[in-house]
């Protein structure tokens, strides 16, 4: 599953999931390019990224909340020269609650965050695939696209939109030799976990502690995932190894979604 060659854009890159992911790509040879807010903790990660075959890794400063400076952002970029082979759409989701009590604002925010950003980025980067021949989309959701989750009514809707965008696109540019794939991570050790258990502590009075074991419990494997475990997903997906993988939801749960 080498990935040398190849290159990276791997967004929400500089904690949880996207670190993970961006650690794992670049040890595995491809030159990566991080994408986040925080440009302080992106140099930070950049420089401490592997180059196991002396690759060179970069990274793009952009904020999801603002769709028409990530556009601005990638077409600088792709200006420049920079290829990108393999994209991987991740952000951090919406606060929780029931769907009775959101806001409209709250739907149009994660809709623009989640699949609007990530049309974003795939309507820039497919041209290069295609003109290639090679290409991976892998889009990092929730198992709620397959089981909705109490507690987490606009995610919930969000990220079955995306899924079915996923899908279509998978349609389309399949014929391109360019998949599209979505990994589905359960209760995985990250700050949006973190917060999530101290959100719902805040209004029950329940230990921290108490509700993230709860949430163990929940899984056959009665533990929580580790970001490295959902990361080994998506850089299979991303590998020339799941050539013929394309349109499909991987969840990365330990067995806690019921449906198959």
């Amino acid at each position: 599953m080498e990935l040398t060659n190849r290159n990276a854009l791997i967004c929400g890159s500089t904690q949880g999931i996207g670190l993970a992911t961006a650690e794992l790509m670049a040890s595995r040879g491809a030159n990566v390019t991080l994408v986040a807010r925080n440009e302080e903790k992106l140099k930070e990660v950049r420089d401490q990224l592997p180059t196991p075959i002396g690759q060179s890794h970069n990274y793009l400063v952009a904020d999801f909340t603002q769709p028409e400076k990530l556009k601005g952002v990638l077409e600088n970029y792709l200006s420049e020269g920079n290829k990108v082979d393999i994209l991987v759409n991740n952000t951090g989701g919406p606060k929780g609650g029931p769907i009775i009590d959101a806001e409209i604002s709250e739907f149009l925010d994660a809709f623009q965050q989640h699949l609007i950003c990530n049309h974003i980025l795939v309507q820039a980067v497919y041209p290069g695939m295609k003109e290639r021949g090679w290409g991976r989309v892998v889009n990092v959701i929730s198992t709620s696209v397959k089981q909705p989750l109490d507690g987490l009514g606009v995610s919930n809707t969000v990220r079955g939109a995306v899924a079915n965008w996923s899908k279509t696109l998978a349609n389309e540019l399949g014929r391109f030799n360019i998949t599209v794939n979505n990994v589905l991570p359960g209760a995985t050790n990250t700050i949006r976990l973190q917060s999530i258990a101290e959100a719902k502590s805040s209004k029950t009075n329940e230990d921290v502690d108490a509700i993230l074991d709860a949430m163990a419990q929940q899984s056959p494997m009665k533990r929580i995932a580790e970001p490295t475990e959902i990361a080994e997903a998506i850089a299979f997906l991303a590998s020339d190894r799941a050539s013929y993988v394309n349109g499909i939801n991987v969840p990365v749960d330990g067995g806690r979604t019921k449906s198959l």
